[in-house]
């Protein structure tokens, strides 16, 4: 399995180093290398090649975005790395052609377009906000909603182009009462469970 991680931290010195999302994209690594499989890397930060993204996202089975969530999203640096390396799959009939409908077939849904079939895409996201604040249908702020709610404007880049959604990972509350090294921990049963079970 080739799998691709990308790394969309953006770095806020003395507040937010970027350390904690490369300790869980390192563990990622080493647990698909210890299994016989290929990882690609991409620092979205330190800059990137879009024709280089887009061919590495054409071999990956598992796409995995690890991201810190800042102000309920991953940083503005993740979106223009979308729109620069999806825009470029467009246009070269790479990662999708059209979406799907066509003059000569209209009925046919949108968002069928896409070529990436049989591949996973995942979220591994560290929050500021505790997860009991989560599919709490008392909860004041979300309002019942989940993680895959809030993350819909992320999964569904990936859905449009073809790839099937693998439910997310995240480690909660990272500020006030941390637990990392058990986080880490559930990630490892996490990528099994969901990764290596469900992926090819």
């Amino acid at each position: 399995m080739k799998v691709l991680i990308i790394n969309a931290h953006l770095s806020y010195p003395g507040w937010s180093e970027g350390n904690l999302n490369l300790a869980f994209m390192d563990l990622a690594k080493a647990f698909f290398v210890a299994r016989g499989h290929q990882v690609a890397e991409t620092f979205v930060e330190r800059g990137y090649d879009p024709e280089e993204e887009v061919r590495k996202h054409v071999s990956a089975d598992l796409v995995i975005l690890q991201t810190p969530v800042n102000w309920f999203s991953a940083p503005w640096i993740y979106k223009k790395y979308v729109d620069e390396v999806f825009n470029l799959g467009l246009t070269t009939k790479a990662l999708l052609e059209g979406d799907g409908r066509t003059r000569q077939d209209p009925a046919r849904q949108y968002g069928t377009g896409g070529k990436m079939q049989k591949r996973k895409f995942m979220i591994s996201a560290t929050w500021n906000a505790p997860g009991e604040a989560f599919d709490n249908p008392n909860g004041m702020l979300f309002g019942g909603k989940g993680t895959d709610d809030l993350f819909l404007h992320i999964t569904s880049n990936y859905k449009f182009i073809g790839f099937d959604i693998l439910p997310d990972f995240g480690v909660f509350d990272i500020f006030k009462t941390p637990d990392i090294p058990h986080a880490l921990e559930v990630y490892r049963g996490h990528l099994e469970k969901h990764c290596l079970g469900e992926c090819p």
